[in-house]
């Protein structure tokens, strides 16, 4: 909690300039976005106050990009059913190191737009922020009508505390996340943590939502029933390399890179969907996966000519390694940094940005996101 939040600011690390994957996510997620909106209004109102949270909502310019979405659809929504707006409460939500300084300050023009498109003024919606960890409860119960999470739910509370053996051995040598090479225990250790931190994620929302209440999750995934498939762990393969080539040059000890996990899990569909039945609390409405290129075009807009160069108006720009690295930057440094320490940093995403070029060079890289739409089982309600 006090080590991951993304690169703060808006220099050429941050994440404000390196978001394009999130924000295509998001995107390719209105659809359904748009279904769960309206189908929540028409569950819960009418209403007084709709409660609304973006959990793991980060800082930049998707944060209010997505809360400009729903609102927009609420709108239009209780427009086309005849019903009063109710008065909207949003709460964005991210662990207390998020740069919440720089959301706040984006707020007057956000309610400028807002009043010019919809004419809802501030006294019509009220935006707060929730700094805490989302696998507890942070609202009160009974209080969300909506709850909207995007690029959030693959990182795990902690570290899975089963990577070492009972004598302080690391289990996952040579590499931080799981990995062809990596130990049976190690897959179990990650799927473990993932399963004790979605079920308390889903708990907490329970108690916090009212009956048919909609929420809408989506995260990184895989679609193989193997956790160490390449679709879902590359990118940590890659940067372990890029630790591991490092260590070789003397630059850092191989013994920090094995003590070095990443608190995250890309889980397969089949995992989540026997999270949810187990805990009970849900319907299912929409669950499946998409593929997104690393460097955030979606697959049906991918050229497949395996070009490693980035074309701006005719300029060559960036490659596509050094953009996808600085996206990883703009994602993980903190927690990079916390224990390699700073001086590295620049050298670190160097050598990543070549290997991510010569994986380019041979494949089109992509990810899977999974989509997640649920609704509040009112025959649990409790």
């Amino acid at each position: 909690m006090q080590i991951l939040h993304m690169n703060k600011g808006d220099g050429e690390t941050s994440y404000a300039k390196n978001s394009v994957v999130q924000k295509q996510i998001i995107s390719a997620t209105i659809s359904v976005m748009d279904e769960a909106v309206a189908d929540s209004l028409c569950k819960t109102l009418p209403a007084q106050t709709m409660g609304i949270a973006d959990l793991g909502c980060s800082s930049g310019p998707n944060t209010l990009m997505v809360v400009s979405e729903i609102i927009s659809k609420i709108y239009y929504t209780c427009s086309q059913m005849g019903i009063s707006l109710p008065e909207l409460s949003v709460s964005l939500n991210d662990l207390p190191g998020n740069d919440f300084n720089d959301v706040f300050m984006s707020l007057p023009e956000f309610y400028r737009n807002l009043e010019k498109e919809t004419g809802i003024g501030p006294d019509g919606c009220f935006i707060s922020g929730v700094a805490g960890s989302f696998y507890g409860r942070l609202f009160p119960r009974k209080s969300l009508h909506l709850l909207y999470s995007s690029s959030s739910l693959h990182w795990l509370s902690q570290v899975p505390a089963d990577l070492y053996t009972k004598a302080g051995k690391h289990l996952n040598k040579g590499k931080i996340y799981i990995s062809k090479t990596s130990p049976p225990s190690v897959v179990k250790a990650y799927l473990s943590q993932f399963q004790k931190d979605f079920f308390a994620f889903l708990r907490s929302r329970a108690a916090e939502m009212v009956a048919g209440g909609r929420m809408l999750l989506s995260f990184m995934g895989r679609s193989s029933p193997d956790a160490a498939a390449e679709v879902g762990t590359h990118q940590w393969e890659l940067l372990s390399q890029a630790l591991m080539s490092m260590a070789l040059e003397g630059l850092i000890q191989e013994e920090k890179i094995d003590s070095f996990n990443a608190p995250y899990y890309a889980p397969s569909a089949e995992e989540v969907a026997n999270i949810v039945e187990e805990e009970g609390s849900f319907i299912i409405n929409h669950l499946q996966g998409f593929e997104i290129d690393w460097d955030g075009g979606s697959s049906e807009n991918n050229n497949n000519d395996n070009n490693n160069k980035n074309v701006v108006n005719g300029l060559e720009n960036l490659s596509r390694g050094r953009q996808v690295a600085k996206t990883i930057r703009a994602v993980v440094e903190t927690m990079v940094e916390s224990h390699f320490g700073r001086d590295i940093m620049d050298e670190l995403f160097c050598f990543d940005a070549e290997l991510v070029d010569h994986y380019f060079s041979k494949t089109r890289a992509k990810h899977i996101n999974l989509v997640l739409s649920v609704s509040r089982n009112i025959d649990s309600w409790q």
